[in-house]
């Protein structure tokens, strides 16, 4: 062939099958600068005035650089660009309640405000948030259809602490739950697996479907982090759901060794005996070994490994529709390498791009599995046999 005869032939291109939820208007979200101690109890201002404010650790920077390193090392190119639209405010109210909602959006149109618990956000917030809901829903709905084989939605603010009436630990509405709930509302789902690994308990999640058998919740959070005294392995759900709620809350300082014994014991097991319809997955990465707001010991080799895991098993039992949500994780530097190695996973595409920190991390002590997390794994165990396991 000549070269113009050559360039005219069609090429043999694959269609991108894995989504990809970004806009840069979910940078825009501000939650404020951060003093320490600001939402105790500290009525002498003299001791607050030695308290320097920082950044908020859930500022921009950990979601725009993973979107770069995307962008820079090509992957994007293998990726279907999930466009949202902002959820409504019935979609909202699917899970939260009137007066919450409205309270955000009144917030947000003057000079922002505190949703809650450790929720604040400045003036614009509340439509940011409406498009983190409406992506989620954007690329549940694109996978559920099979527009898409699975998708990842890198979308802020997070949303897995934010309960029905208030917002938590940086999250204002909850991004995963709303998605769920649109799923078997209007797109006709019956059976949802959500999966938590965040080093943060669940909890808004957990309360959304608590008393549900429709949709299994597997939370995987350091013990006694945040909430506080929440994600007890003893809360089972309630009602019909009483078992489709499965906590495991692992010591701090556990290592590829526990959390791999989690996924082979748990999360696997649960979600074969389960069979759900989709699988969604709250994908924090602040149980990464130099996360700031974690003690755990995780690097990008385990979130790759995790990934490939759910994604074989989601073509076994649900025709392969997974979608991952980007929740939490504060290092500037690592969070990047981590979702990367998520992203290239659903795509199956190697970039070639490397994790300078994978082997460092790797050599850690105590990446085994410990006596003392393998028995908080067992009473796991026990707690399947309740609705899933014989």
């Amino acid at each position: 062939l000549r070269l113009e005869d050559e360039m005219q032939q069609p090429k043999n291109e694959t269609v991108a099958k894995t989504g990809y939820v970004w806009m840069e208007l979910y940078m825009w979200h501000h939650p404020g600068i951060a003093v320490a101690g600001a939402d105790v109890a500290c009525a002498d201002l003299k001791h607050r005035v030695f308290i320097q404010a920082t950044q908020h650790f859930e500022n921009a920077e950990t979601k725009r650089r993973l979107h770069n390193l995307v962008s820079i090392t090509g992957l994007i190119d293998h990726l279907h660009l999930i466009k949202p639209l902002p959820a409504s405010k019935d979609q909202l109210k699917m899970f939260h309640t009137a007066e919450y909602v409205d309270k955000i959006e009144e917030l947000s149109n003057h000079l922002g405000g505190d949703g809650g618990e450790a929720c604040l956000f400045g003036r614009g917030s509340y439509e940011v948030a409406c498009y983190a809901v409406g992506g989620v829903m954007a690329a549940v709905e694109a996978v559920w259809k099979g527009e898409l084989q699975n998708a990842y939605a890198l979308v802020r603010p997070p949303g897995h602490h934010a309960e029905k009436d208030r917002g938590m630990g940086f999250c204002i509405f909850n991004n995963i739950a709303i998605a769920a709930m649109y799923a078997q509302k209007h797109l006709g789902v019956k059976k949802i697996a959500i999966v938590d690994w965040d080093v943060h308990h669940g909890n808004g999640t957990q309360q959304a479907f608590y008393d549900s058998d429709s949709v299994l919740f597997i939370s995987v959070h350091q013990d006694g982090l945040y909430p506080i005294k929440r994600g007890y392995v003893s809360e089972l759900g309630q009602e019909k759901g009483y078992g489709y709620n499965i906590n495991v809350p692992l010591p701090p300082g556990t290592g590829v060794g526990g959390y791999q014994a989690v996924m082979d014991r748990i999360i696997l097991p649960a979600l074969t005996a389960f069979k759900p319809e989709i699988v969604l997955v709250s994908c924090g990465y602040d149980a990464a070994a130099l996360d700031p707001l974690g003690a755990m010991l995780l690097h990008s080799g385990f979130f790759r490994d995790a990934t490939q895991s759910l994604r074989n098993l989601c073509e076994k039992l649900c025709q392969g529709r997974l979608v991952f949500v980007h929740e939490g994780g504060y290092s500037a530097e690592y969070v990047p390498h981590c979702g990367l190695a998520v992203i290239e996973e659903l795509a199956q595409h190697v970039t070639g791009s490397m994790d300078p920190l994978l082997d460092e991390i790797s050599q850690y002590g105590y990446h085994e599995l410990q006596l003392h997390q393998d028995k908080v794994i067992q009473q796991v165990e026990q707690n399947l046999k309740i609705a899933l396991l014989p």
